[in-house]
């Protein structure tokens, strides 16, 4: 909704981290085995005597490397989940044969059902951010208030009192790793130097790539295309939101956090020196904003696609074309929120029929990477 919204959290008043977790508590334990350090590479299925594949069980190693395997009890509820995220659910459905036809093939890996669409739609939500230094202290705040626009773009916020560390913090959030070795380029280099972020991100952006295995290794990372600003209306939506953040910058309220000397461009220039990305950066990008929105973007991690509602599973996150097999996490999604997916994710988790209270007969592996 249009406006501005302030963020939840996972701590409660007594500063005590809560994660998905905690679910664990209301479970039977009874019934309930969680295997730490294992990983699993391959979804088995029963092909004979059934009129398609049906996913009896799962192959895994351990910390040791060790190779496992666990199979379901006989019934006809009992089945797998998979909720291994938007990278490593399509890659597991690929190691285990469900996948487009050739790209299995070509690796050696036996087809169970051929199915085009695992891998594909996958999309990330684009991040680009200024930072401001600011010669009066500011509150340390990591991304808690967000301005929602009318254009697509969430404008969010992150400050802190040391340049250097908070800077390190918030590349952390986005995936970004690097070190700071340079900061003549800021006013009265400092170590110490107050600031914070001024970031916008694509909501729902419209540009989509795919998924493609490298092997058929499952500790390996697979190749991942997201085609960031493949799609215009997303460029434009950047264009948007960092002129959104100029006029915020430039605004009388704003005034006090920044040195009037700085301008704009400056600050674009400024940002375009930080290592958000591994992209050649082009000397107009700080008179262009179409191309600082290239050459600074970043990711934030909310990655989904690659397993979605009515390509790859249906609306009860069934995989088409086999039995006893579920897809339950944000491969499914069409569209992830402008924020955190955290809580749609759980959300999905705790209403999908699998999981369902009412369904506490079924049997499932949870398959998590």
């Amino acid at each position: 909704m249009y406006g501005t919204k302030i963020g939840g959290t996972i701590f409660d008043r007594d500063e005590h981290r809560h994660t998905a977790a905690d679910l664990l508590q209301y479970s039977n334990p009874d019934g309930l085995r969680v295997l730490l350090h294992a990983t699993v590479g391959r979804i088995l299925f029963r092909q004979t005597g059934a009129a398609r594949p049906v996913a009896h069980g799962v192959v895994f190693h351990d910390a040791a490397g060790v190779r496992h395997r666990a199979y379901l009890n006989d019934g006809a509820k009992n089945e797998i989940v998979v909720c291994a995220g938007a990278v490593g659910s399509p890659q597991l459905l690929m190691l285990s044969g469900v996948g487009p036809r050739d790209h299995l093939e070509s690796l050696g890996i036996e087809v169970v059902v051929d199915q085009p669409m695992v891998g594909q739609s996958m999309s990330d939500n684009p991040m680009n951010a200024i930072f401001v230094p600011s010669p009066t202290p500011v509150e340390v705040s990591l991304i808690q208030v967000v301005g929602i626009t009318r254009f697509g773009s969430f404008i969010e916020g992150a400050s802190g009192s040391n340049f250097a560390s908070h800077y390190s913090q918030i590349t952390r959030e986005s995936g970004q790793i690097f070190t700071i070795n340079d900061m003549n380029d800021l006013p009265a280099a400092s170590s110490s130097m107050r600031g914070g972020f001024i970031l916008e991100k694509i909501m729902g952006p419209l540009s989509t790539g795919h998924l493609d295995l490298k092997n058929k290794n499952p500790d390996d990372n697979p190749s991942v295309t997201f085609n960031y600003f493949k799609e215009p209306e997303d460029l434009q939506r950047c264009v948007k939101g960092i002129e959104t953040i100029e006029k915020v910058i430039q605004s009388k309220a704003f005034s006090r956090f920044r040195f009037q000397y700085i301008s704009t461009e400056e600050l674009l220039r400024m940002a375009l020196n930080f290592p958000t990305n591994l992209l050649p950066k082009h000397d107009n990008a700080s008179k262009s904003v179409e191309q600082f929105c290239k050459d600074t973007v970043m990711t934030i991690w909310h990655y989904h696609g690659g397993c979605q509602v009515g390509q790859v599973v249906d609306k009860d996150y069934k995989v088409v074309g086999v039995d006893a097999l579920r897809v339950v996490d944000g491969s499914t999604f069409n569209f992830s929120p402008g924020t955190n997916p955290q809580a749609t994710v759980m959300m999905l988790g705790r209403l999908s029929p699998s999981t369902n209270k009412h369904q506490n007969a079924i049997e499932a592996f949870l398959v998590v990477i």
